[in-house]
């Protein structure tokens, strides 16, 4: 009688989900059943106290919202976790070169660039339209004309400060409109007149900041480039908070040198964004003194949350961490 030898059956591979919300749980659970994967899910970000559900699963997803420090990676890779993907474009929440040293991988995901350049579009409007202040009146039933006129696009150059696949789309948005657009990045875009950023700054009636974060563009608009920037010009930030010194923007606005700023994106935001702070004192001075102004529009770190976005997001999240399994099979 002869054996017949039965194929090994290989283990489905698991994923633990920090950081999720009910949506994203959902749209989670739907498509583990598509990719074949389990899930381990909890709303409540990584931390020191539940590296424990990560026990078995080599990868794990995380949202962007809370910074990953270096004890919960030390944490993580005692869990066995060998691959973070963050659900993020950017990863300064996480210290990447430590990571590295205690054996853990980390990737970003890719998502649809247009959530975040119709959001850019939107709040480009709204600064040069003085949207804030005949919201907040006609709110108040005063529904008199403002007493500034607003600006329309094509009377103005946009520069546009980073031109990966965000800061591309916001350039595309803004051929419909007439203006001129001006470019700084190392990648040329096509479509926009490629200058130096000093030359950027001297000419453009709008900045929208569009560069990841990282130690070389840390205060990116610092004190002496604001101070270099066109008088009345509005500046724009659905990147990240730190792009720019918020203690100069703050004392260019007061004193008039710059006409306004919209800003998705607040230096110092983590903590206050994504919290309900009705009944809780913001010790974030510079974020009160901003919101107090009526030429300023400041929204929680929301460019992104589509649904369009989201689905991306979980998407590429698993298919990341099915990548680094395969490689790693494979290796």
């Amino acid at each position: 009688m002869t054996h017949t030898e039965q194929p090994e059956r290989r283990q489905a591979p698991g994923i633990t989900v920090y950081g999720c919300a009910q949506d994203e749980a959902a749209l989670f659970r739907a498509m583990a059943l598509r990719f074949g994967v389990v899930l381990t899910v909890t709303e409540a970000a990584v931390s020191e106290t539940n590296t424990d559900l990560a026990s078995g699963n080599r990868c794990i997803s995380i949202g962007h919202k809370t910074r990953i420090r270096n004890p919960v990676l030390r944490a993580l890779s005692r869990a066995g976790v060998a691959y973070i993907s963050t659900r993020s474009i950017g990863c300064d929440h996480i210290d990447v070169e430590y990571a590295a040293s205690v054996g853990i991988s980390v990737e970003n995901v890719a998502y649809s660039p247009d959530s975040v350049a119709d959001y850019t579009l939107m709040m480009m409007l709204m600064a040069v339209r003085n949207a804030k202040t005949t919201v907040r009146r006609s709110d108040r039933h005063d529904y008199r004309l403002n007493e500034v006129r607003g600006k329309e696009l094509r009377d103005l150059t946009v520069g546009v400060v980073g031109t990966g696949r965000i800061g591309t789309a916001v350039v595309q948005r803004l051929r419909g409109f007439g203006g001129r657009i001006l470019a700084y990045d190392r990648r040329p875009e096509k479509h926009a007149d490629h200058v130096s950023l000093d030359e950027l700054l001297r000419l453009s009636d709008i900045v929208t900041l569009h560069a990841p974060l990282t130690p070389e563009t840390h205060h990116l608009l610092d004190r002496q480039r604001i101070e270099r920037m066109k008088r009345g010009a509005f500046v724009v930030n659905t990147g990240r908070g730190p792009l720019i010194d918020t203690e100069a923007l703050v004392s260019a606005l007061e004193i008039g040198r710059l006409g306004g700023a919209a800003l998705d994106v607040v230096e110092g935001e983590e903590g206050i964004f994504y919290s309900d702070c009705r009944d809780r004192h913001v010790e974030s001075k510079a974020l009160l003194r901003l919101q107090e102004m009526p030429n300023v529009l400041i929204t929680p770190h929301t460019a992104y949350y589509t649904e369009h976005a989201l689905i991306d997001m979980v998407e590429n999240s698993i298919t990341n961490c099915l990548k680094f399994e395969g490689r790693n099979q494979h290796g």
